[in-house]
């Protein structure tokens, strides 16, 4: 038997974002564990403001598990919040009731700021770096310093190490900020990983003394980029029929599910959806090919394609939670009646 560590991982009940909490029990197993070995276990909903302190029990039902890699005989434990009676959902959880799809394909592009003493890894005590330009996509030391690489090679790697989908990162159109990427098939499973890189991010962030800045414009109403979480997304249907005039009732569909979508598309964005720094404003909706100025980028290879495969919508932010996200682009999808469109 081995003693493996079991971290059990999960969203409070904070607004208008949640934050990831996680905390460490040990269990003897013979080997790595499956999922259904792992025992539901309760935590102190009061600290958290999902309970109230005289009945402040909540469980955590696991629902996704990893290999730990930072950690010897380590598991990471993705847990929804239940109820005491650890059948009915919590109302911060956001998981049990999303719509998905195992045929919806999502992939998620996480921009964020590395921050340091309350300002941008790289910006002077005083005032600002160089303005934007050199450091998209930058290397060297005046582009991205000595410390952001490390953290993201490192984040990367622990990420691949876990069995999360990890697709890529660069550094971002702003000073200390930058992306990585994660795809996944079906909005649960998407999801899932989204809030376990971020996890490991701010887990690994600890040991360089950094914090991880998700807030979309963290910089204010200044001239830097603020930070968003494109969502590309293709259905079965997207991708093996599609057609252009599905393709334009899709984005009827969109356009007049503009606020339902802008609900649940991160906190604070209208500081960041100006219609300026390659974002579309927040009060219409737009589309273009190859156009990140829009509301929703249509790639050449969708039309090329004979308007198929993805599209990305460039409106949810950094703060966002993905499994509202995609959520909400299925429900918008399943309004347009696919076989009717295809038929027209």
């Amino acid at each position: 038997m081995t003693k493996y560590k079991l971290e059990y991982i999960w969203l409070d009940g904070y607004t208008p974002t949640p934050n990831l909490r996680g905390k460490t029990q040990i269990k003897e197993f013979d080997s790595f564990p499956t999922l259904e070995q792992l025992p539901m276990w309760g935590f102190d909903g009061s600290s958290t403001k999902q309970a109230e302190g005289g009945s402040s029990d909540c469980m955590l039902k696991p629902v996704r598990h990893f290999p730990d890699p930072a950690r010897k005989n380590g598991v990471l434990v993705m847990c929804e919040v239940m109820m005491p009676d650890g059948v009915t959902p919590h109302e911060s959880n956001k998981r049990a009731t999303i719509l998905d799809d195992a045929g919806a394909w999502f992939g998620f592009e996480q921009e964020y700021f590395l921050y340091k003493d309350g300002r941008p890894l790289g910006f002077p005590a005083s005032g600002y770096p160089a303005p934007q330009g050199p450091y998209y996509t930058g290397v060297g030391y005046s582009n991205v310093g000595d410390v952001a690489r490390k953290i993201v090679e490192e984040h990367l790697d622990l990420c691949l190490d876990a069995g999360i989908n990890h697709e890529g990162i660069n550094a971002e159109v702003a000073k200390g900020q930058w992306e990585f990427q994660i795809f996944g098939k079906g909005s649960k499973k998407a999801a899932d990983e989204m809030w376990m890189a971020r996890y490991l991010l701010q887990r690994l962030c600890e040991k360089y003394g950094i914090d991880v800045e998700y807030h979309c414009k963290p910089l204010g109403d200044t001239d830097w980029n603020g930070s968003g979480m494109h969502c590309n997304f293709s259905t079965a249907f997207m991708r093996e029929h599609g057609g252009k005039a599905y393709f334009e009732k899709l984005m009827e569909a969109f356009k007049n599910a503009r606020e339902e979508h802008i609900a649940v598309y991160g906190p604070d964005n209208h500081m960041r959806l100006t219609g300026k720094h390659e974002t579309a404003s927040i009060h219409e909706f737009s589309y273009g090919v190859a156009d990140r100025g829009a509301s929703i980028r249509v790639p050449h290879s969708f039309v090329n394609n004979g308007y198929k495969g993805y599209l990305e919508d460039r409106r949810p932010n950094s703060q966002g939670d993905p499994y509202q996200i995609a959520s909400q682009v299925l429900k918008t999808i399943a309004s347009v009646p696919a076989e009717a469109a295809a038929a027209a």
